[in-house]
């Protein structure tokens, strides 16, 4: 297990504990994380980070040092500061398994404990969460771009947000499709496959590009991927590429050619009929050069024959998006000995919360695709061969899920953690890739378009509906308290 310092979190969950720790007010709680909107106007997210989460809350500590640099602020007192040399977070964790795809306001992680426990690990949770979310989900769009042409290699080390940032990256990216990285440390880490072929200066610092193809393929005889577009792609660097590619081809060896500029619909055109009439033909076609969904999905429609991809910065970065929008909020806590729903109420009704401890399940049809997601309270019974009202999270609409229309449901959210313990191993990351790949075709292809997807029904059901209504009419009519026994 390895430690991590309890000071990676926001200033204000420190001072709240402090409050709760002075005033005694540290009752059970319940915290939902769940995020608002689809990133990238696409239509799903692949939930990731949750492996790793637990394994930060198990060495959730307050160190000597991190308790030293507390008591010279001056603020908190002597006694909370004991408190949090033995701090250890001792909740119940409840969670989607990771990759699993996910949509806007179902609680992916149910944090169950104390206030003041509950309190310090929401900015670790929404930290972790929301930046592989992210970039899982981006990968998985680059991924479904590709339509099966391809594998995809990150090469987003060098332009990553950091360190840290990189290495989540490497592994975010990892479960949402891409099949190599170039970040070593990544590799060692994760296990995931490490990739890379040649920088330009290689070629450079050659007197021509001949001789330097010649040596890269002497020490690597079996990653032969020439760059071609230091000089002329289509004039020295093609023809290059084909004499070295003869030599290793009388060898038993095979090469293949990376292009990272240039018109790629054209150039990889060109450059394939050029080795496959030199006889060549199989030759592989790597390209680069800032890669985002769009571009692949264009040339993807071209036919351009391309067969890796080494995506960088719009991967690992996020793209367009620079965030995830997931969130943590209250929805009970204890009085009383009872407890009690709790709604956040907003101006913007898409912004108030749904109330109580929750339940998320998901509908499938015969064949095993999924049909919707229904959130409900945890303790009531979701009968299986029943019509099922599915209510608008924000409106008065409803359908009926008829008995003949599903054939199984499965609750998602699972307790992954009890008292601050991991309660399983964490599995393999290229067994959560594979189970997240088969949990997403399992979906429609109409909520996996790149443009204007199909949106997938999230509703609420009738219990948790009314009780949000209720709460909702209290509030509106003034009652200070929006409280009612679960």
């Amino acid at each position: 297990m390895t430690e991590t310092s309890a000071l990676i979190t926001d200033f204000y969950e420190l001072t709240m504990m402090h409050g709760y720790y002075l005033e005694n007010h540290d009752s059970r709680a319940v915290f939902d994380m769940f995020y608002r909107t689809n990133p990238y106007q696409g239509g799903y997210t692949i939930f990731t980070g949750i492996e790793e989460l637990i394994d930060k809350l198990e060495g959730l500590r307050f160190s000597e040092s991190d308790i030293s640099y507390l008591r010279s602020l001056s603020i908190f007192d002597e006694g909370f500061l004991d408190y949090l040399r033995t701090y250890r977070f001792h909740g119940n964790v409840y969670a989607f398994d990771e990759g699993t795809p996910a949509f806007p306001g179902e609680p992916l992680i149910r944090v169950e404990s104390d206030l003041m426990d509950a309190q310090l690990v929401e900015t670790l949770i929404l930290n972790t969460v929301n930046f592989e979310t992210l970039i899982a989900t981006k990968a998985s769009r680059m991924s479904l771009a590709t339509k099966g042409h391809g594998n995809i290699m990150e090469f987003g080390l060098r332009r990553a947000q950091g360190e840290n940032g990189a290495h989540s990256a490497s592994r975010a990216s990892f479960i949402g499709g891409t099949k190599s990285t170039s970040n070593t440390f990544a590799g060692k880490k994760f296990g995931i496959p490490v990739a890379g072929t040649m920088a330009h200066s290689w070629i450079m610092s050659y007197p021509s590009e001949e001789e330097a193809f010649r040596k890269f393929v002497e020490i690597y005889p079996d990653n032969g991927i020439l760059l071609i577009d230091t000089y002329d792609t289509l004039g020295s660097g093609i023809e290059a590429a084909i004499k070295i590619g003869l030599e290793q081809k009388a060898k038993g060896k095979r090469i293949g050619v990376r292009i990272d500029s240039g018109d790629l619909s054209y150039l990889t055109k060109e450059i394939r009929a050029r080795l496959d009439d030199a006889g060549l033909e199989d030759a592989t076609i790597c390209v680069s050069n800032d890669l985002t969904e769009e571009i692949i999905k264009s040339l993807v429609s071209d036919g351009a024959p391309i067969d890796s991809w080494g995506i960088g910065t719009h991967l690992v970065t996020g793209g367009t998006q620079s965030s995830l929008n997931g969130v943590y909020k209250l929805s009970a806590k204890e009085e009383n000995g009872s407890m009690i729903p709790c709604l956040k109420v907003s101006n913007s009704y898409e912004k108030t919360t749904n109330p109580g401890i929750k339940q998320v399940y998901r509908f499938f049809d015969k064949s095993g695709g999924p049909l919707a997601d229904l959130i409900a309270l945890s303790d009531e019974t979701i009968e299986d061969g029943r019509n099922i009202i599915f209510f608008h999270p924000f409106t008065s609409d409803f359908f009926v899920m008829k008995k003949d229309r599903y054939s199984s449901f499965t609750p998602l959210l699972t307790k992954k953690m009890e008292n601050g313990k991991r309660v399983s191993p964490s599995p393999a990351l290229s067994d959560i890739q594979k189970s997240s790949a088969e949990k997403l075709a399992a979906f429609d292809k109409s909520y996996k378009r790149i443009i204007n997807p199909h949106i997938y029904k999230v509703s609420l059901s009738e219990k948790l509906k009314n009780l949000k209504t209720e709460l909702l009419v209290k509030t509106r009519t003034k009652e200070s308290e929006i409280t009612r026994p679960l």
